[in-house]
């Protein structure tokens, strides 16, 4: 049994453990036996009291588990204000979600109130980003299971952010924004929000085109902010640490991880350095790029770089080149340090789709081709690199986790210096958000 083996549970375990529950929100249930027998202008001062304390407090409620003290769990209830057209709610949670049997992600009404409700007793680490949509239509609603998943399936594409809750988590290419949940014991992300005062990097956005990928491509360039000027008067123009992030409209256009880079450097938790950042440009591109394909390493590694290198003092030293990516952008970024370690010694992959492989159409479902992913063969057959890993994965990513271990162990037996991070939630930016911020402190981390 390896080290990280044994410092954790089997996955059965696991996922015993972190399981959302279905529960009653002590809060509701409070609500309901006030509400007994009330009736008039007194039941609704009750529902007006209840939902100004909501208001104050933000939703969704974290409470408790009665009678489980010191459990390590939490009843977390999702609310919905609803009025006279509201027919039903569906919540659309990161990786709490059914999907092929939404009708249990249907909040509850309470009696003939405008409360509805949906509770989970969640363990209380657990982190994540979720849409909720009310059904408004008229007619009567399908009593067929069948038409009623069809008809909710068809309703997840109206979900948007709560509007109880005032932690939103911005979407990209037109779709509505999501809100974030976090429990007591989530790990903290103290680099994720905007800090005001600090020295501000310098952001631009390059058109760039590109021979390997046969077209242009938009690329954010973050580059640190200026230190204070010696006595002498002259600046030194060091080599800057240089980091390739995957999904540049995402990170910079949405999510602003620009002020995230301010504060790691104006914390000394990293070092000054410059960020190259793609877009992805929309979904049938990223998946032509990312994934494990030579033609955008090229594009990282012989075109990207260099032109860099041209314009500002970028290192060339590949123990301080990092490249980073989610989902498929983590395919990316591992495979450019497999066929590339020359020029990335750094790899910080993010809920990396291992189920990828080559030749796989878009859309197809998400297994692995045998027993193991295609790039963790491709690590254990190939001579050993000079690259340090670090791997993130959701324990609400199913067999993701499996995969990240599996190539932990392979990397690890290979001789990498690798870490592996399971954390509680899903395939979420809400998560990755700050454990990229950790990654890079460990991969990177401490003054140039």
């Amino acid at each position: 049994m390896t080290p990280q083996q044994s410092e954790q549970p089997e996955l059965s375990e696991q996922a015993e453990d972190i399981r959302p529950l279905p529960a009653t929100g002590p809060c509701v249930e409070r609500l309901a036996a006030r509400l007994a027998g009330t009736a008039g202008s007194e039941r609704e001062a009750v529902l007006e009291e209840f939902w100004a304390g909501v208001a104050r407090g933000g939703t969704p409620l974290v409470e408790e588990v009665p009678g489980e003290a010191g459990s390590g769990h939490r009843v977390v209830t999702f609310l919905w204000r609803g009025h006279h057209a509201t027919r039903q709610v569906l919540l659309v949670a990161n990786r709490l979600v059914d999907r092929s049997n939404l009708t249990r992600s249907l909040l509850h009404r309470l009696s003939d109130t405008d409360v509805w409700h949906l509770s989970y007793r969640l363990r209380a680490d657990h982190r994540g980003s979720y849409k909720m949509a009310a059904d408004i239509s008229t007619g009567p609603l399908p009593e067929d299971p069948v038409r009623l998943q069809q008809r909710l399936h068809a309703l997840m594409p109206h979900a948007a952010s709560d509007p109880l809750n005032r932690r939103p988590m911005p979407s990209r290419w037109g779709a509505s924004d999501s809100s974030v949940y976090a429990l007591p014991d989530a790990p903290e992300q103290p680099w994720a929000q905007r800090r005001t005062g600090l020295p501000a990097g310098e952001l631009a956005r390059h058109r760039f085109t590109s021979a390997a990928l046969g077209g242009d491509r938009d690329v954010w360039v973050y580059l640190p902010p200026e230190g204070p000027a010696p006595e002498s008067g002259r600046r030194e123009q060091p080599e800057l640490p240089v980091l390739l992030l995957a999904d540049g409209d995402m990170w910079f256009g949405r999510l602003g991880f620009r002020h995230t880079l301010d504060a790691l450097i104006a914390d000394g938790a990293l070092p000054p350095l410059a960020v190259l950042s793609p877009d992805a440009v929309d979904n049938a591109t990223r998946w032509q790029d990312l994934g494990a394909r030579e033609p955008f390493v090229s594009f990282l590694a012989d075109e990207l770089l260099p032109w860099a290198a041209g314009r500002w003092p970028l290192t060339t030293d590949p123990a301080r080149t990092a490249v980073c990516g989610q989902s498929l952008g983590a395919m990316t970024a591992l495979y450019a340090a497999h066929i590339r370690p020359e020029r990335f010694g750094r790899v910080l992959a993010q809920s990396s789709s291992l189920w990828w492989r080559p030749g796989l159409a878009p859309g197809v479902p998400k297994t692995v081709q045998g027993t193991v992913p295609w790039l963790v063969t491709q690590f254990h057959e190939a001579a050993p690199r000079p690259v340090t890993v670090h791997l993130d994965v959701g324990l609400h990513e199913g067999a993701m986790v499996l995969y990240s271990r599996a190539l932990y162990e392979v990397l690890r037996a290979r001789g990498h210096q690798v870490s592996l991070n399971e954390y509680n939630g899903g395939h979420d930016y809400a998560c990755w958000r700050g454990a990229l911020a950790d990654g890079l402190v460990r991969l990177l981390g401490g003054p140039g």
